[in-house]
């Protein structure tokens, strides 16, 4: 259904790679005379003379196969492509997640525990608004900000161009672990800090606002007040009954608002020009580069899918009643 809804969107936008490709791609030095002469043997040559419904075929075949195809644009390999670029976007998300859930999962519990004080009061509007803002707009700020004015962070790029990096798995991280190269992560965590943190506060917002009413409802139940006149302290019970027993619906949201990163990751890395699977969509919807676009959107959607996955596995681990159903 995705991949049919990504062809079809894709061929809908005007525009075709054919002329954009005959009047010399991005350079654009080609005559009108050029341009016409050379649109209908490009088209001939892509396989975009076929109909519709021959290219979706052929489309749909490929994929069976597992064969991406290639760019319109110096024929370099989808799978490569997306080899290259689906590390530095999961890093992001991932980070992204953890600052979020960090903030959230804090923000969230003191709200709870203070109910009806101005903390409470506070946190919520502050939550409000994170959530309201648009990612664009947080990431201009924080360009401006910290980029710009303060000058504390890069604003561009994943790793410093003086930097002599040779991937061997794409994950910084990993590499630099893995080659004895410690002077990579300072570096990558600086030019990680911008886009992660713009990802996360509006993301931020919403899980404050599921962890107060999660841990509002729990705090409400029979249990919890047993556990009070027994004479836990109140740490223990948030640790062993409140934070346990909410936890199922929180992870329902984390799991749905992946999904949400994963979309703000393509306005995230085009805004900081962040090497990831987004920013090589966006490029590929510029040029109208259907094989980058096809890819890159089935790329994103395969991971949110094993995003997926790995909360209902995590659902039997945090409730063992689901593991006898």
């Amino acid at each position: 259904m995705l991949s049919t809804m990504v062809f079809a969107a894709i061929r809908l936008l005007p525009g075709s790679p054919a002329t954009g490709l005959a009047a010399g791609g991005a350079s654009g030095t080609a005559t009108a005379a050029d341009i016409t002469a050379n649109t209908e043997k490009i088209n001939a040559a892509l396989g975009l003379d076929k109909s519709l419904l021959s290219q979706y075929w052929s489309f749909l075949s490929d994929i069976v196969h597992l064969d991406l195809g290639s760019s319109f644009y110096g024929g370099n390999d989808i799978a490569g492509l997306l080899g290259d670029t689906l590390p530095a976007t999961i890093e992001l998300t991932v980070a992204a997640m953890l600052i979020a859930v960090l903030i959230g999962m804090l923000t969230g519990i003191l709200a709870a525990l203070r109910r009806g004080t101005w903390i409470d009061t506070a946190t919520r509007t502050i939550g409000t608004v994170s959530f309201s803002l648009p990612w664009f707009a947080l990431g201009v700020l924080g360009i401006v900000v910290f980029g710009v004015w303060l000058r504390w962070l890069p604003v561009i790029g994943r790793l410093p161009n003086a930097l002599d990096y040779h991937p061997l798995t794409n994950f910084v991280l990993i590499d630099a672990i893995l080659q004895d190269r410690p002077e990579l992560i300072w570096p990558w965590l600086q030019h990680l800090i911008l886009p992660a943190t713009t990802l996360a506060l509006s993301m931020a917002g919403f899980i404050t606002r599921i962890v107060r009413a999660s841990v509002l409802e729990v705090l409400g139940d029979d249990f919890v007040r047993t556990a009070r006149m027994k004479g836990l302290s109140p740490g223990a019970i948030l640790r062993r009954h409140v934070l346990r027993n909410s936890s199922l619906p929180i992870v329902t949201v984390l799991g749905l608002q992946f999904g949400s990163l994963l979309g703000g990751s393509v306005i995230t890395e085009t805004v900081f020009s962040y090497p990831g699977v987004g920013n090589l969509l966006v490029n590929g919807i510029l040029q109208r580069d259907y094989p980058i676009v096809q890819g890159a959107a089935l790329a994103i959607a395969l991971l949110f899918t094993l995003v997926n996955v790995a909360v209902d596995l995590l659902y039997l681990a945090l409730d063992p009643r689901l593991r006898k159903a």
